[in-house]
């Protein structure tokens, strides 16, 4: 069985730093581009940032421009975005999702992705 699996995610102040992952099971995440979102309460599921399959591709949000990195391990089959210097607006569920495309392809709009794991909650708030 396929699945993704997010952790990391939990309370943070502003101007902390939080790091998720997005592990992989079931399968290798070697060719697959991955994306991280976001949706908070009363608000459409967002794109944060998003990495082709070999790493050398990315796209970040407005936004987190500046204060959220995305990157993988591919020896460790997981995908990660570091978040520093959060801001309150910053809390949401966080997602990851996987997708099968060329290697020089990011995906950015969601119903594109195949593969979704189950979200972590983001909380910034001192």
């Amino acid at each position: 069985q396929l699945q993704l699996v997010e952790s990391g995610g939990g309370l943070v102040q502003p101007g902390g730093s939080l790091r998720l992952s997005c592990a992989a099971s079931g399968f290798t995440l070697d060719s697959y581009a991955i994306g991280w979102f976001r949706q908070a309460p009363g608000k459409e599921r967002e794109g944060v940032s998003c990495i082709s399959s070999s790493g050398g591709v990315i796209y970040v949000a407005d936004s987190v421009k500046g204060r959220f990195t995305i990157s993988r391990n591919h020896a460790k089959n997981t995908v990660y975005l570091q978040m520093n210097s959060p801001k309150p607006e910053d809390t949401a569920v966080y997602y990851c999702a996987a997708v099968s495309v060329p290697d020089t392809i990011v995906v950015v709009t969601s119903h594109e992705y195949d593969y979704w794991g189950q979200g972590t909650q983001v909380t910034v708030s001192s």
